[in-house]
């Protein structure tokens, strides 16, 4: 399914985003995986643990910022959504951010795929 084809992960270096990886990289021979997240650590930590593959693309960037969510999903045959803020504690303390990144983000990410 994977096979061949360009896929970007949102929220890639999140929980789910990390066993989604591993998983491709283990299961499928992607022509190109972008994993698209807003910690440039969990990043910098992912991309060593995958030094040896090529096919991966780090990209820095947070969902609710149309335009580079745009460019990072350009040519992008698979999108798979994993960024959300979902610790409840958080999001009662910031409602505010947690409308802006699991609501507007995910119109954004909506946006970008039709287009």
């Amino acid at each position: 399914m994977f096979n061949n084809k360009n896929l970007a992960i949102t929220g890639g270096t999140g929980s789910f985003g990390k066993k989604f990886v591993e998983k491709i990289v283990n299961s499928y021979k992607p022509k190109k995986l972008i994993i698209y997240s807003r910690d440039e650590l969990k990043q910098s930590e992912l991309h060593s643990l995958y030094s040896n593959i090529s096919n991966l693309r780090f990209l820095v960037g947070d969902i609710r910022d149309y335009e580079r969510l745009k460019i990072a999903t350009n040519n992008i045959d698979y999108i798979i959504h994993a960024a959300a803020l979902k610790q409840v504690p958080s999001s009662e303390y910031n409602p505010m951010e947690c409308i802006k990144t699991n609501i507007t983000g995910a119109d954004n990410l909506v946006r970008v795929a039709i287009e």
